[in-house]
């Protein structure tokens, strides 16, 4: 039986230095801001960087360097880039037999524009987009946790897994992608029952809850009701807010170094917190009677990993190691605990 297994989507990535491009204004974007490229010339970059991305593998990294025993399930094309995720997937230490090939479609791609530490995403989704129950045996899923986040079509597939984790009794934390909340936000809301640990943004939060975040109370409490785990909603370089059910945890983040890139930022808070909770045994059984302390390791292992990735280029460049962990620089977190 594995400790943990992450499931969803696989990509490879292609990062661009982008730092010689102008920006303007743009107000319908997050940034307020766009690249802009000519049409019809041809622009040169200083470097490009080659790495993996996708929920499913970036997670896996995480646990795997804090020396779980992982495996990622997917789906990615018979290509060269197919072939390049499965092989550092395996240098990492992850088992990767459970990710199936396509040869109908090229596997996942994203072609990354890099500027000052934001980036534009060019995204084709691929084999990974039609990632079903027939590309992998749920028999061969059993393991302590699952950690869930569905892209594309594969959406479809999010009930006969929650059946089976329940039945198999194990714990399964979700981060859904925002495809998934737009067609089926009534089916999580009714899910919810079955998720130990469920990681959202202050977006996804009120698209979710049909309440503004501003409101954050009524929304933590709705969630909360819903659910037998732990909650966790992210604002990027303003912390985290994490409910048990009884306590709310408030944690800003870690100073970083330097921003190189955002990406898997999110991949790896979510993944991080679940590996907290490992180390410290939780899973299904006493979930609900988490204490202050493990909340606090969890917060503080996951804002750790965070900070390192956005110090690195790539999703999974920066992720921390067991050890790495360990450092002083990680030793101390401002968490604020208030009565739910």
């Amino acid at each position: 039986m594995y400790d943990v297994i992450a499931i969803g989507s696989v990509t490879r990535d292609v990062f661009f230095d982008a730092s010689g491009l102008s920006t303007v204004p743009w107000k319908k974007t997050q940034s307020g801001r766009g690249i802009v490229l000519p049409l019809g010339d041809k622009i040169e970059a200083k470097e490009i960087y080659f790495t993996i991305g996708g929920n499913s593998a970036n997670a896996s990294v995480t646990f795997s360097r804090q020396d779980f025993n992982t495996a990622c399930v997917g789906r990615v094309g018979r290509d060269v880039a197919g072939s390049e995720i499965l092989n550092r997937l395996k240098k990492e230490k992850v088992y990767a037999g459970m990710i199936s090939s396509d040869n109908k479609l090229p596997t996942a791609y994203s072609v990354l524009l890099l500027k000052n530490g934001e980036r534009t995403i060019l995204s084709y989704h691929g084999s990974s987009n039609d990632f079903s129950l027939d590309d992998f045996k749920l028999g061969d899923l059993k393991a302590k946790w699952w950690y869930l986040s569905l892209a594309g079509s594969s959406y479809k597939m999010y009930g006969k897994l929650l059946s089976y984790a329940s039945r198999e009794k194990i714990a399964v934390a979700f981060n859904p992608s925002g495809y998934h909340l737009k067609m089926d936000k009534k089916g999580i809301l009714s899910s919810l029952k079955h998720i130990s640990f469920l990681v959202l943004n202050e977006e996804e939060a009120a698209i979710l809850t049909g309440i503004p975040f501003s409101n954050e109370r009524a929304v933590f409490k709705k969630l909360d009701a819903l659910m037998p785990g732990v909650l966790a909603v992210t604002n990027g370089s303003e912390g985290v807010t994490v409910s048990d059910g009884h306590f709310v945890y408030r944690a800003s983040t870690f100073k970083e170094k330097k921003l190189a890139d955002r990406t898997g930022a999110g991949d790896a808070f979510g993944s991080g917190f679940v590996a907290g909770l490992m180390k410290d045994g939780i899973n299904l059984s006493n979930i609900s009677r988490i204490s202050e302390k493990e909340v606090k390791e969890a917060i503080i292992y996951a804002s750790a990993n965070a900070t390192s990735v956005v110090e690195h280029v790539g999703a999974t460049e920066g992720i921390l190691t067991a050890r790495e962990l360990k450092q002083p620089r990680w030793e101390n977190l401002k968490i604020k605990v208030e009565k739910l």
